[in-house]
């Protein structure tokens, strides 16, 4: 049962999505800190530029600059923070020209001066903890102006982007990684719960055999032609408790396969099943037909096994007097297929590939493992495959299993 748990596999699964996410947030951080930096240089250089116009101003001798592309191109554009001092960092709010030189500043309009005056100062000793201040200078050498400046509202998002998409990616990995677990251990809760029942139900048909033997042992015990008959049925639900045994104790184990004939198999479980279809209290025609010599690779107690499943999968579909279940053999060039048709209830095409997961099941009482140990056996161990080929509700159902020709 380890290799059904999955052990080392999901382990890596888990290690290999702890990657992907660490990677994913490395690489998110990484970019979005390398645009951070593309345009906060670009809101430098719009600083610059403001700071070269206003230097042009003040070294120029003209009296008639045409300063209006300074303020329609570059002054109102501006969408970041920005505030002008005097060569000593001290700000004027005398006037509302020296107003208009804090450039988008939030502020309480109702500070009196020397608040206000006391914010902006402190203001401007946060802007150059992360930008220098950009130097106004008059002939080269005498500075005139010192412009301060911060990041604009994008900028600030952009540096929290990454972190907030990165808790939204782990809040989503956690809860992926707690449902996945719950899923996985309610999975594995299903696998136990219904190998213990499949197991009572494996022994449970073959001892009520031997317990209605036994009552008609002691009724025709002075015949001993019927003695030796019923002795003969007890031999063989002794013969299937032993492979029942058999069969659990190669699950999860390599099982060794050998060259049979398909058809052989295929008729000692008809066989079985015929001598026992009267206790089931239906009446059913169980048929097998195809290639008597098509031949494949089998472990012949868990081959039976499948067919012994497929078989009682049918049974339970029929749900009225006459029923028929027909196994067709099909020998090809490289494969051997076989198919099991049945007119029972049938299964509904959303339901198709839910009818091998393990815990599925339509009965009221079933507990939904035949199936998928069905095609554990023949995937996993046979190296073949098993499906539904067709279904329609009331019409029945036909399984297919390809196996490799010997």
């Amino acid at each position: 049962m380890k290799k059904m748990a999955g052990g080392p596999a999901s382990l890596n699964i888990k290690i290999t999505l702890i990657v992907i996410a660490i990677s994913i947030a490395v690489g998110t951080l990484y970019y979005t800190q390398a645009l951070v930096q593309k345009l906060q240089e670009k809101e430098r250089q719009i600083a610059q530029l403001y700071a070269k116009g206003i230097e042009y101003i003040a070294n120029t001798s003209e009296t008639d600059v045409d300063i209006t592309f300074l303020f329609d191109n570059i002054i109102k554009p501006i969408n970041f923070p920005m505030i002008q001092t005097d060569a000593d960092d001290s700000i004027s709010i005398n006037s509302e020209s020296d107003i208009k030189n804090i450039k988008n500043i939030n502020y309480d309009t109702t500070l009196s001066a020397a608040d206000l005056k006391m914010f902006l100062q402190e203001t401007v000793k946060q802007m150059d903890e992360s930008h220098l201040p950009i130097i106004v200078t008059y002939q080269d050498s005498i500075v005139l102006q010192k412009i301060h400046y911060g990041d604009s509202d994008l900028i600030r998002q952009l540096k929290y982007y990454p972190y907030v998409q990165i808790s939204i990616a782990a809040l989503f990995i956690i809860i992926g990684y707690v449902g996945f677990s719950s899923i996985k251990r309610n999975e594995q809760s299903n696998i136990w719960v219904g190998m213990a029942k499949e197991t009572a139900h494996q022994f449970g048909t073959p001892i009520s055999s031997l317990m209605g033997w036994l009552e008609l042992l002691k009724i025709q015990y002075r015949d001993p032609d019927k003695v030796l008959d019923v002795a003969e049925e007890i031999g063989s639900d002794v013969e299937k408790l032993n492979k029942i045994t058999y069969r659990f104790s190669k699950i999860g184990a390599k099982p060794e396969l050998k060259n049979c004939k398909v058809y052989d198999e295929i008729k000692s479980v008809i066989d079985y099943f015929q001598r026992r279809l009267p206790q089931t209290g239906k009446s059913v025609q169980l048929t097998l037909e195809g290639d008597e010599l098509a031949c494949a690779e089998l472990n012949l107690e868990l081959f039976e096994w499948v067919i012994e499943n497929l078989i009682k999968n049918s049974l339970d579909a029929i749900d009225h007097r006459e029923g028929k279940i027909k196994i067709l053999v099909k020998d090809y060039r490289t494969k051997v297929e076989i198919e099991v048709s049945d007119n029972g209830k049938g299964v509904d095409i959303k339901r198709r590939k839910d009818i091998f997961r393990p815990g599925y099941s339509t009965k009221r009482r079933g507990w939904g493992l035949g199936l998928s140990l069905s095609k554990r056996i023949v995937e996993e161990y046979h190296r073949g495959k098993i499906f539904v080929k067709a279904s329609a509700p009331g019409e029945g159902t036909t399984f297919k299993i390809i196996l490799q020709k010997c």
